[in-house]
This record gives C-alpha cells, structure tokens and sequence, in this order.
C-alpha cells in the first residue's frame, strides 16, 4: 500500500506547490514571475512597476525579491514593501509603513492603519524618486533594528 503526504494532497488541492508558489509556476524565480507580471501589463502600469522595482534594487542593492499572493514582495529582514496592481492603480504598499518618518509626504493610501502605509501611483504620476529612496531605505533601517532586537529579546 502506498502512503500518501497529506500536506502534499492539501496543498495541491489548494493550487500551490510546497514552495508556495501557484501551480505551473514553480519553474520561474521570483524575478522572473515578475518579469512576467510587468510585460503582461503592457501599458502604464506596467512602466510604473518597472521603475518601483528599479527604485527598490536601487536604494537596497541586497532586497530580495519574492513572489507572495500573486504579486511582488520586496524584503530585507522581513517584508518591506509590495506592488500592486489594479486597473487604476498601481499601490506599493509598505508593510510597516505607519513607523515611517514620511518627510515628503507620499503616502497617499492605507493612512488609517496602525501597521501599513501605501502609495498609490495613477497614469501620468510623477514618482519622487528621492522621497521614495529615502522611504525604501528607511524600511531597511527599521526591519534591521528589529531584527537586532529579536535574539536579546528571546535571551531574556
């Protein structure tokens, strides 16, 4: 009698590999999912999440890129930042944006939460390239601090 992985069975009736990745995508990296996503797009949206992503890898040279919830997720020490897209909107949405200094004043979305702050990009926005450097690499400074605190923190 054959044994059978349970884990195996259920993720695979939910769609995913064991990697997390959705079926039939567990061939492509991250980047290229990503690739993929922005040449799909084929329009504005397309250019906008192009030039988030070169901001990204700009402003963190060591950002890895991932592909989480059919989108892309750009992480250092934990979660940085994601980057949507809707028919209207492209939103790169921080995930602990609300503990952001935001000097420039460019988040624009998600300002009701406690964690999350977002910024949503429209066709024929401008994106400030400085103010969003600064935020990216403020993300990092923060995702590391809390990474440094976490072994004292269980020492204790």
């Amino acid at each position: 009698m054959r044994q059978h992985d349970n884990r195996e069975g259920i993720e695979n009736a939910m769609g995913k590999s064991r990697s997390g990745i959705e079926e039939g995508e567990g061939e492509k990296s991250a980047s290229q999912l990503i690739d993929a996503k922005i040449a799909e797009l084929n329009d504005w949206r397309g250019e906008t999440l192009a030039q988030i992503r070169a901001l990204v890898k700009q402003a963190d040279p060591d950002v890895l890129e991932e592909w989480k919830w059919k989108v892309p997720v750009w992480s250092h020490a934990g979660i940085l930042c994601t980057g949507e897209t809707y028919k209207n909107v492209v939103k790169m949405t921080f995930a602990r944006g609300a503990s952001l200094e935001d000097p420039s004043g460019v988040f624009n979305s998600s300002l009701e939460g406690n964690t999350r702050r977002a910024i949503d990009f429209h066709a024929g926005d401008t994106i400030d390239e400085d103010a969003l450097t600064a935020l990216i690499r403020a993300a990092v400074a923060l995702n590391l601090s809390l990474a440094a605190r976490r072994p004292a923190q269980k020492a204790r």
